[in-house]
């Protein structure tokens, strides 16, 4: 068995940033998994190229039988290992794509039509349902299957410099040691109050492991296991976040148009009325509402935003702004480190109310309301918003009623605007 890396051109080459922080996480990662595989003798095979090219002719040098991959979601993914399996079925190989980023994964889950669900609740009860211990158990592995690093085809030079990219500064520690670390900890310190602290941005309450979920440097069934040894209310509620994770990635699969348009179809047409100003202002966390600004300067300057803020952020750009939130997850997709398409395009859409929220009525999060309640003292805002730092705890998260500048939009009005533009009356929850 050999193990095989593909840098592959066409997404490196859609990238904007020559510093984008997945990437030194990612060669980061395979620094570590190279060091790993020659310790057992063996070492990693790494390309730069279109993977419908490189794994071909490396499955010919390597004299493979077959090649092995993990499964992915997404559009572009589907139609690269297509076009693999056909390059590879041309040179009498086979490519055999496996379950491994989720538990359950297409219509395993379905309804008792056999349909996909398209609300999260009945999906995480038919989730917990068919779940058992085998689901997530310990795969073994021979490591003596590997071949000799001697043995192996020759690598590209694969250095960030060599792959056009610079080193940057990341929030959490790459590698499969420090996923497991950080699994570690959360189980032993956080995770009996997660479901209470979870929505504070000021505490260290959350798992902080989306970045290594999503480049597969901690197991999803790993991460269910701790859950389940660890057990309780909090560790349930961590669970459904993880259950979460999976119902956007059967959305994204199921519903491949959500990747473009929206996922409930009387929203297509919307025409957004907000002013790339205003968009401008929302990226670089200068819109007069504190909580907003906070969570957009975190994300920028290092890769990182809340949940509970992304909520708050995502809201206030679709709801407040009447900014289309295609713009929205954009620019998630940029600036975060943990960017996996699946959540961020659901996320956005449930904000957005053109998604999966099963909620009947109109969903709005009310930003000061939001900043009292779960940043109540101002400590995160006061970290990332130093011009407002100087006001008491009541003042700090609604400057202009105490004398301070009035912000780009009132939330009242923009409210109304909303709730006739996706012409729903006024049922609506302010949140």
């Amino acid at each position: 068995m050999a193990v095989l890396f593909v840098f592959d051109r066409n997404i490196l080459g859609a990238l904007k940033d020559r510093d984008d922080r997945r990437v030194t996480f990612i060669h980061r990662s395979l620094v570590e998994l190279d060091q790993r595989l020659r310790e057992l003798g063996s070492r990693l095979v790494v390309r730069v190229g279109d993977p419908v090219e490189v794994v071909p002719a490396v499955a010919l040098e390597a004299r493979a039988e077959a090649v092995v991959a993990a499964k992915d979601f997404e559009g572009y993914a589907k139609r690269r290992d297509a076009a693999v399996a056909r390059e590879l079925e041309l040179v009498g190989k086979s490519l055999l794509t496996v379950k491994d980023h989720v538990v359950f994964e297409g219509s395993e889950i379905s309804t008792g039509e056999g349909e996909p669900f398209r609300v999260f609740t009945p999906y995480s009860k038919a989730w917990r349902r068919r779940f058992g211990p085998g689901d997530v158990a310990v795969q073994e592995w021979r490591p003596g299957a590997l071949v000799p690093a001697a043995d192996l085809p020759g690598d590209n030079p694969w250095s960030l410099r060599d792959l056009g990219f610079r080193e940057s500064e990341l929030w959490t520690a790459a590698g499969e040691e420090a996923g497991r670390l950080a699994l570690r900890g959360f189980a032993t310190s956080r995770m009996a109050a997660y479901a209470t602290n979870r929505d504070f941005p000021d505490l260290n309450a959350t798992s902080g492991l989306s970045v290594h979920l999503r480049f597969g440097t901690v197991s999803v069934r790993e991460a269910v296991r701790t859950a389940l040894k660890v057990g309780g209310p909090s560790a349930e509620k961590w669970l459904d976040e993880l259950i979460w994770r999976e119902f956007y990635s059967m959305i994204l699969d199921r519903f491949p148009h959500v990747e473009h348009t929206t996922f409930r179809q009387e929203y297509q047409a919307v025409d957004w009325p907000g002013t790339p100003e205003h968009f401008e202002a929302w990226c670089e966390g200068r819109t007069g509402y504190p909580i907003v600004d906070a969570a957009m300067r975190c994300l920028v300057q290092t890769g990182w935003m809340h949940n509970r803020l992304r909520m708050v952020a995502a809201s206030f750009l679709v709801k407040d702004l009447l900014l289309d939130y295609r713009w929205g997850e954009a620019f998630f997709a940029r600036h975060l480190l943990d960017f996996d398409l699946a959540s961020n395009n659901g996320g956005w859409q449930w904000a957005a109310s053109t998604g999966v929220d099963a909620l009947p009525t109109f969903r709005i999060f009310n930003p000061v309301l939001q900043s009292r309640k779960f940043d109540p003292d101002g400590a995160f805002i006061r970290k990332w918003c130093p011009e407002v730092a100087h006001l008491d705890s009541n003042a700090i998260h609604a400057p202009w009623e105490h004398g301070g500048p009035l912000p780009i939009v009132d939330h009242a009005t923009q409210r109304q605007h909303a709730l006739n533009l996706l012409q729903v009356g006024t049922g609506s929850m302010n949140a």
